[in-house]
C-alpha cells in the first residue's frame, strides 16, 4: 500500500512537473495533458452480511488520466487512505466505473466496473488506452455496496 502511494505520489509529482515544464517552454504543436486529482468520499456506513461497516475519514478517491488530445494513453482511479483510515477502511462489493460525456455534459459511454466482493483497503481499476470520440470530460466513479460514494472528473479539452 505504501509503494503504490509512493508511486501515485511521484506520478503526480511528475505530471505537475510535466505541465509546467509545457507551459514554461510555450512548446508548439500539439499540447500533451495529464492530470490527477482526488476526491474526499467522507464518512459513511454500509452493511455487510447483517454487520455494520463504518468508513473514517481519510479516504479519497483518486483519478489520474494522461494523454494528448482526445487520445487517452493511461487512465485509472484507486482509493488512497491516509491517518487511521489507512489501518481501519475496507471496502466491499465494490466497483469503479468510468464515465465520458461530451461538452454538453451528455453521457456517451459508460464503462461499468466488476462488482467485487472480496473486501480491499486500496481499490483500483484501469482501462486500457483509447481515443474519445468527443471532446468532452472523463468521471471516476466509486461505488460500495451499490451506492454512489464518490466521483472525480477530468476536463478534456483542445
Amino acid at each position: 500500500m505504501r509503494v503504490r502511494m509512493f508511486v501515485r505520489g511521484l506520478l503526480a509529482a511528475g505530471s505537475a512537473f510535466s505541465a509546467a515544464a509545457v507551459l514554461a517552454v510555450g512548446a508548439p504543436g500539439q499540447a500533451h495533458a495529464s492530470a490527477t486529482g482526488s476526491t474526499a468520499l467522507g464518512t459513511f456506513d454500509y452493511d455487510l452480511r447483517g454487520a455494520g461497516v463504518r468508513v473514517p475519514v481519510g479516504c479519497f478517491l483518486t483519478h489520474t488520466i494522461k494523454g494528448s488530445g482526445k487520445r487517452i494513453t493511461s487512465q485509472f482511479a484507486g482509493v488512497d487512505r491516509i491517518g487511521l483510515a489507512s489501518t481501519f477502511s475496507q471496502f466491499c462489493n465494490w466497483r469503479i466505473d468510468f464515465g465520458y460525456a461530451d461538452t454538453d455534459n451528455r453521457t456517451y459511454r459508460t464503462s461499468r466496473g466488476a462488482t467485487h466482493p472480496e473486501c480491499k483497503g486500496d481499490p483500483l481499476r484501469e482501462v486500457p488506452p483509447q481515443t474519445l470520440p468527443t471532446y468532452g470530460k472523463t468521471c471516476a466513479k466509486f461505488y460500495v455496496n451499490g451506492k454512489l460514494r464518490a466521483v472525480q472528473c477530468h476536463y478534456i479539452t483542445k
